[in-house]
C-alpha cells in the first residue's frame, strides 16, 4: 500500500521550502527496494553525525565513496565470485549502492573501516556568512515636541 502525499496547500503558505518539499516528493518515490547492507545514522554532537554502514566481507579496494552536491553516495561491489565449492553460500556479497540526501554545508571528514563496519563522519559548518548576526537599530533623531515649538515662537514674538 502506497500513500501519496499532496505537498500544493503547503506551496501556498510557504516561500523558499521549494527545494524542501522536492526533497519530500523524491524520498517517496526513491524509496530503495532493498535495504541491504544495514546501515545506521548517529547524531554525536550539536553539528557532527556518523553513518555506519554494516559491509562485512568487503574490503578498502571494493568500497567506493563520492560526494556530489548533496548527495552521499556508499557503492560496493566485490567483484567475481571465487570459484570455490560452497555448500552453504550465505554471507552476502552483491553489489550496493546507498544514497544519502544531506542537508545544507553537511560534508564528510572522514571514513573509516574496522571489523566489517565503515564508519562515515560528517560535520555541518555553516559558513560566517550566514550565521545569524546581531542587527544594531538606530534611532531616527526625534521631532521637536510642539510645546518646544511654540515656546521658540512665543520668544522671537516677544
Amino acid at each position: 500500500m502506497a500513500t501519496s502525499y499532496d505537498y500544493a496547500p503547503l506551496f501556498r503558505s510557504s516561500v523558499g521550502f521549494d527545494r524542501v518539499f522536492n526533497l519530500l516528493e523524491n524520498a517517496q518515490r526513491a524509496r530503495s527496494i532493498s535495504d541491504w547492507p544495514p546501515y545506521d545514522i548517529v547524531k554525536t554532537g550539536d553539528d557532527t553525525y556518523r553513518i555506519t554502514v554494516a559491509v562485512a566481507g568487503f574490503s578498502h579496494d571494493d568500497l567506493d565513496l563520492t560526494t556530489e552536491s548533496n548527495l552521499l553516495i556508499i557503492a560496493g561491489n566485490k567483484g567475481e565470485p571465487s570459484a570455490e565449492g560452497y555448500l552453504h553460500h550465505g554471507i552476502a556479497g552483491r553489489p550496493f549502492e546507498h544514497r544519502f540526501q544531506l542537508a545544507d554545508h553537511v560534508r564528510a571528514t572522514s571514513a573509516d573501516l574496522t571489523n566489517g563496519l565503515l564508519s562515515i563522519d560528517l560535520v555541518r559548518e555553516i559558513p560566517e556568512a550566514m550565521k545569524p548576526r546581531k542587527i544594531t537599530i538606530q534611532a531616527a533623531p526625534t521631532p521637536p515636541n510642539s510645546e518646544q515649538a511654540a515656546q521658540i515662537e512665543g520668544q522671537k514674538v516677544a
